[in-house]
């Protein structure tokens, strides 16, 4: 009976100790250990090359389980990276040629540095920007493309990702997570009856938050106009706290500058006429073949004279309330007086020039909030739009000969 005990142990620990990491039991008895020891030492080398043939085993099944779909993704994500990578080292080489040719150091030669060689060595005056010479980065060339999300065997990484946009709610989770740590930063203080840091402030009036074409584009994904409507509201509520300079680098993420800065550097401070009032004459305002110039003299009554006539210059109201748009958006069309010289194009080339002027010259005359709030409005871009030509073989630049089938 001993021997038939020994015999039924030593098997059982044959059986299991192969298939199992760890293998721990207490016998009381010595002649038993001694046996369960004496197995061990027989089995372990035949227990390790069973363990790493059933790793190996378990690796070819993940393998073959990888679908059609999940393996043809995961291979367009690896050309997408090689082919980022061999344009990323064809810009390199070709941004070290612009600077030898340039007589500059290749290592210090920066983007702005390219643009402005290929302006000097390629002058173009094509209005279309896409007809234009262009030498930028790959990733600003090329949409970007979302990295692979989940593993080959079809895990995801992102722990939002069945969420279908798991870059937007990371977002959202990560304004939250911010509030609350402002919250409790909030009650601390008070609890400690201690003052916030008096250097302390968040400035945001150079900057706007992000459109939502933007906002797509630093997210890789589609959002809806819902989605946007709520990150803007949860964005304004973390701004509004007291102590929102805590995660200044959080939201400015989030944020573009406005470009009104550079005009408020551009602003040409105002001459003096004989009568000492100050007024600004803005050159060169252009729209379709209209060309003229724009004087805006304050202090004045809202007068306005085009080419020796009033606002009845223009027969059609648009027109007029295009030329008085940036008087009133600027609440000025009863401190300023106008004075316009137009000529070439039409009605709405002319209106559309001497507006351009008049918001360029009010810059003078009101201050750097209303700037920005111009520029926002779109009343200091210059507007480059041009007819577009008649094609060959066709009536119009569109319109083509009617197609019938018979």
């Amino acid at each position: 009976m001993y021997f038939n005990t020994i015999k039924m142990s030593h098997v059982i620990i044959k059986q299991l100790l192969p298939h199992t990491k760890s293998f721990c039991v207490k016998f009381r008895n010595p002649a038993v250990c001694n046996v369960f020891n004496y197995s061990t030492k027989v089995t372990t080398t035949s227990s390790e090359n069973a363990l790493e043939n059933l790793t190996d085993w378990e690796t070819l099944s993940r393998k073959k389980k990888i679908s059609k779909a999940m393996k043809a993704y995961l291979e367009r994500s690896q050309e997408h990276d090689e082919f980022m990578k061999r344009q990323q080292f064809e810009y390199n080489i070709g941004k070290r040629h612009l600077a030898n040719m340039m007589g500059e150091d290749p290592e210090t030669f920066t983007q702005k540095d390219v643009d402005r060689a290929i302006e000097y060595l390629f002058p173009s005056g094509i209005y279309d920007p896409a007809a234009r010479p262009l030498m930028k980065p790959p990733e600003e060339v090329f949409p970007a493309r979302k990295a692979a999300e989940f593993d080959e065997a079809g895990r995801p990484h992102h722990f939002l990702f069945y969420t279908g946009k798991p870059s937007y709610f990371k977002l959202m989770y990560d304004a939250a997570e911010n509030i609350q740590q402002l919250y409790n930063f909030q009650d601390k203080i008070i609890r400690k009856k201690a003052t916030a840091d008096p250097n302390g402030s968040l400035n945001l009036s150079s900057s706007v938050w992000l459109t939502k074409d933007q906002l797509e584009q630093v997210l890789v994904e589609t959002i809806t106009d819902l989605e946007y409507n709520n990150f803007k509201l949860v964005m304004q509520r973390l701004v509004s706290l007291p102590h929102a300079y805590k995660v200044k680098e959080f939201i400015e993420k989030y944020r573009k500058p406005l470009a009104s800065q550079k005009f408020a550097l551009e602003i040409p401070k105002p001459s003096y006429d004989a009568e000492g009032r100050a007024f600004i004459t803005t050159y060169e305002c252009l729209r379709k073949k209209a060309r003229g110039d724009v004087t805006v003299r304050a202090p004045g009554t809202g007068k306005i004279t085009i080419n020796g006539k009033d606002l009845t210059y223009f027969e059609d109201v648009q027109s007029r309330e295009q030329v008085m748009f940036p008087l009133i958006f600027t609440e000025m069309q009863d401190r300023v007086d106008i004075e316009c010289n137009i000529e070439g194009g039409g009605p709405s080339g002319q209106s559309g020039a001497i507006r351009w002027g008049i918001a360029w010259g009010l810059r003078s005359f009101v201050d750097a909030d209303m700037i920005q709030k111009m520029h926002v409005a779109g009343l200091l871009t210059r507007d480059f739009r041009r007819r577009e030509r008649k094609k060959p073989g066709q009536p119009g630049a569109r319109k083509k000969p009617t197609w019938k089938k018979r």
